[in-house]
């Protein structure tokens, strides 16, 4: 298998020391926190608080999902709300929430899951952010948005959505159970739980069982219209405490 010349972020070989390599337990931290703003939930608009937690909870990766409708017309979407949950099964968590129109329908992506149980997670990266990005505009139900933004389709193994070929790794998912929060209320989401049926990882990226991360040069997404790239990695092991 041949392997890309790391570059200077690659968390190959060395790396970088932690930001505070010197620091022991039972030492003082010099943090910058003096004081706070306090907000109820209770008491706060639901956009504010979308705007707060897409602030806060910084960087989240992107999954680039694409689905098919019942009648396998596709769709392509990108979602931030997103993570790994368990390797046993192996699943993955979509958080969809409801169209911000005010009209509280479900947004393309969560009707195509439903209809037909099956996904595929796409992970973002620098070379994808433009048509990922233009991929999150409110396309009409039936426009399928890989062919719209020149992304190349290609067969998944296990389910039905296609994958996209420039993406780095996809997994393909069945659905293992949903979850509603909020009722459909203006800024209620779909917990979509999707358990991973084959992975598909760009070789080069991938060695010993192990992901290069830099390699897949992973796209993160911050609050407002703002993304960030991988910068600067660096190893800190856990310790092993004496337990005797």
């Amino acid at each position: 298998m041949s392997k890309l010349t790391p570059n200077s972020t690659t968390l190959s070989g060395d790396k970088p020391s932690s930001p505070n390599p010197t620091w022991k337990p039972g030492d003082l931290i010099n943090s910058p926190v003096k004081d706070w703003v306090h907000i109820d939930p209770a008491h706060t608009d639901s956009a504010d608080i979308y705007r707060i937690l897409i602030g806060s909870v910084v960087p989240r990766p992107v999954a680039f999902v694409s689905t098919v409708s019942a009648d396998g017309v596709g769709n392509l979407a990108p979602f931030s709300f997103f993570n790994a949950v368990s390797s046993n099964p192996p699943c993955l968590i979509l958080g969809i929430s409801r169209k911000g129109d005010g009209s509280g329908d479900k947004k393309d992506t969560l009707r195509n899951i439903e209809a037909t149980g099956e996904f595929v997670v796409n992970t973002s990266s620098e070379w994808l952010v433009e048509p990922m990005v233009h991929c999150g505009a409110a396309y009409p139900y039936g426009v399928d948005e890989m062919q719209k933004v020149g992304l190349t389709p290609i067969p998944s193994t296990h389910v039905r959505p296609p994958r996209i070929k420039e993406s780095a790794v996809q997994f393909e998912c069945k659905l293992h159970s949903a979850i509603d929060l909020g009722g459909g209320t203006p800024g209620s989401t779909t917990l979509v739980v999707g358990r991973i049926v084959m992975l598909h990882i760009f070789d080069e990226a991938y060695n010993d069982g192990r992901v290069d991360s830099a390699m897949l040069k992973p796209v993160g997404r911050l609050g407002g219209i703002g993304y960030a790239l991988l910068q600067d990695p660096f190893n800190i092991p856990v310790p092993a405490l004496n337990r005797a």
